[in-house]
């Protein structure tokens, strides 16, 4: 643990950005394996669900949770997905 006092709200402001992020990208997550797992049923929504999920990875990548690179190509995949 840190003594110097702004060292402690340093620790303090990491671990609410940390929860942040990792709500966030949980959600991601989330949203990924819904829009996998309608389209492995063969489901009405999953157009609907592959725009949630991209919504998703957008914002993932544009707050710099994951690179742009990775945003772009499980965009691709899941796009791909849609298409079979």
């Amino acid at each position: 643990m840190p003594n110097i006092d702004s060292a402690i709200k340093r620790v303090r402001t990491s671990e609410k950005t940390n929860l942040l992020n990792n709500a966030q990208k949980s959600a991601m997550r989330t949203a990924i394996k819904k829009f996998e797992d309608a389209v492995a049923e063969g489901a009405d929504n999953s157009v609907e669900l592959f725009k949630a999920a991209s919504k998703a990875i957008d914002t993932a990548a544009s707050k710099g949770l994951i690179h742009n690179n990775k945003a772009s190509r499980d965009k691709s995949r899941l796009a791909k997905k849609l298409v079979k």
